[in-house]
């Protein structure tokens, strides 16, 4: 990528709004498959004074194409799965959105 520098790194941070009723079974969630994650470094946050069920993954990267590789990697895992059912965690959830920062 344009301006990527071999010694950056990035934060990427996972926002999402749980059904009611389900953020701590939503964040439970996420912790466990996280754990399940190779080399994961970072946090699954819930909020205390924002808005009602957000739940927070941050982790952190090496690169772009590293992030690319794990959403790769993801959707073959996802294919390799015989239900025809979204995840369970899909139920959980009404909104979810994906920020990425460089890290300075």
């Amino acid at each position: 990528m344009v301006g990527e520098k071999n010694d950056s790194k990035y934060l990427v941070r996972e926002v999402f709004i749980a059904k009611p009723g389900h953020a701590g079974e939503f964040a439970q969630m996420m912790k466990k498959e996280m754990d399940n994650w190779k080399g994961f470094k970072g946090h699954v946050l819930l909020d205390m004074v924002t808005n009602y069920n957000k739940i927070v993954v941050e982790y952190e990267i090496s690169s772009l194409a590293e992030f690319e590789k794990m959403m790769v990697d993801f959707k073959k895992t996802q294919a390799k799965v015989k239900s025809k059912r979204p995840p369970k965690y899909t139920e959980l959830y009404q909104t979810g959105k994906r920020e990425i920062y460089r890290i300075l």
